[in-house]
């Protein structure tokens, strides 16, 4: 029998690039946009960088790599083809990080609870989790659409923690760029950067508490957390 350990834990993750794989997805639809406007396309290759902000962000984003002014990315009708065409085409090529729905259910096993804290939208989230059957991994998917701010803001984070029953006092952000590593820290919380995801900037210089190469390794950085936590409790007396 697993011992349930992690309860009363809450482990809040970031979507793209933490725990799928959604680059080539939401980049093609991007590009199609693009090729809407007579621009050109931008190289998957090294793409990755762009997202992480949402869909808007990367509309901005990738008017600006594409040397069109970045107010051209603001077009309401644009925006709402982009939702369209990513909804046509959200898991063509997504799929989960290797080893992500094993760590998951040992997780829940152990008795934490999962959470999605995403700055994409929260239906979008939904159906991408729903294709890839992990959605019902999660206590709750959280998007800026259901809470009072966006990551890289700490409400995001503890509201979502708060939103599942979570303390956020006992509750670990695992993510792959600023945003994620900034909420945790704007809300007091340890957080343990992914080194595969998408951050233009590297993991090591937005300093995590921990930083793991494979999805596989997050449950040991999480005990190292936990770990931690009880010590300075104890040697605080708390």
């Amino acid at each position: 029998m697993i011992e349930r350990d992690l309860e009363g834990w809450t482990l809040a993750f970031d979507l793209d690039g933490t725990l799928v794989e959604t680059h080539h997805d939401l980049v093609g639809t991007l590009n199609r946009m693009l090729v809407l406007k007579g621009l050109p396309q931008v190289p998957m290759q090294g793409a990755q960088e762009l997202i992480g902000g949402g869909a808007r962000a990367l509309l901005v984003h990738g008017f600006e790599r594409a040397g069109a002014p970045a107010d051209q990315a603001n077009d309401p009708e644009l925006y709402d083809a982009f939702i369209a065409d990513y909804i046509d085409h959200i898991a063509d090529h997504s799929r989960p990080f290797e080893g992500c729905v094993e760590t998951l259910d040992r997780l829940a096993e152990r008795g934490a609870a999962l959470v999605v804290v995403t700055n994409k939208r929260s239906d979008l989230s939904e159906m991408l989790l729903d294709r890839l059957d992990l959605t019902r991994r999660f206590a709750a998917v959280v998007g800026p659409d259901r809470v009072s701010a966006r990551k890289p803001c700490g409400a995001h984070l503890v509201e979502a923690v708060r939103q599942v029953g979570g303390d956020p006092a006992r509750a670990i952000m695992v993510g792959d760029a600023a945003p994620d590593i900034g909420c945790a820290r704007d809300a007091g919380l340890p957080v343990i950067g992914v080194s595969f995801g998408y951050t233009p900037v590297p993991i090591e210089d937005l300093l995590p508490d921990v930083i793991v190469d494979a999805f596989a390794d997050i449950e040991e950085a999480v005990d190292m957390i936990v770990v931690d936590h009880y010590v300075a409790k104890a040697l605080s007396g708390a």
